[in-house]
């Protein structure tokens, strides 16, 4: 008995500053929506005038939206993994789906985003404003952005809040503010390009409370290890 309890390997434990990844997800999409709402319009039928003079910016912020996903995912782990054994099947399937649907329309956008700006690489500006494609993809962009991934990002902050309400993993206060920023950001997108910056603030926030948490509980556990 003694020897096949040895050999059961021990559970991984998530590191204690793992919370830093929601920290970094914040900073990264907070930086990549900046750039690209300074250099691209927001108006999905503009004449493109911006492949011109704001290509650089556009596939710097791009480049970084990988990094941006990794941090996404590493900080869903943590949230799961505070979870423990409260985790409820429902609410975890609705957070995580929508987590993921959000990630993968990110990524879908960036792609469609990075494949236009390989085309203006090699070729001239004006030529490719011209071209159906362009639009075609620019609309699209669009689309996926603030039709979809938005959407999903306020289910996402939603149903984390009612996580947060229902275990205790989080002060109240975070998950009612989850609630009033999803709303903002379900009306708010119509009218304000600039509403989906609630999503990570929000993370940031949260993140933050994980992150002090888990170095306090360290910091108690240390001296009864010594012990």
């Amino acid at each position: 008995m003694s020897e096949n309890t040895a050999r059961i390997p021990d559970r991984l434990n998530t590191p204690k500053a793992a919370a830093i990844a929601g920290i970094v997800f914040s900073v990264l999409l907070i930086t990549i929506f900046w750039l690209l709402r300074r250099a691209v319009p927001s108006d999905p039928l503009d004449s493109g005038a911006w492949i011109a003079t704001e290509s650089a910016t556009v596939t710097f912020a791009l480049n970084l939206v990988p990094f941006a996903g990794v941090a996404f995912l590493w900080f869903i782990g943590v949230v799961r993994d505070r979870l423990g054994q409260q985790e409820d099947r429902f609410f975890a399937t609705v957070f995580l789906g929508s987590a993921l649907l959000f990630l993968a329309m990110l990524f879908a956008a960036a792609a469609i985003a990075g494949a236009v700006m390989l085309m203006a690489s090699s070729a001239e500006p004006d030529q490719l404003t011209k071209l159906p494609v362009f639009r075609f993809a620019r609309a699209t962009v669009y689309i996926i952005v603030n039709a979809y991934a938005i959407k999903m990002a306020c289910v996402f902050m939603i149903s984390t809040s009612t996580v947060v309400i229902r275990t205790g993993i989080a002060p109240r206060s975070t998950a009612i503010l989850g609630f009033v920023l999803a709303c903002f950001l379900l009306i708010g997108s119509y009218y304000l390009s600039w509403s989906i910056m609630v999503l990570p603030i929000w993370v940031f926030l949260l993140s933050i409370y994980i992150l002090i948490h888990n170095l306090r509980r360290q910091g108690v556990a240390l001296p009864d290890s010594q012990q």
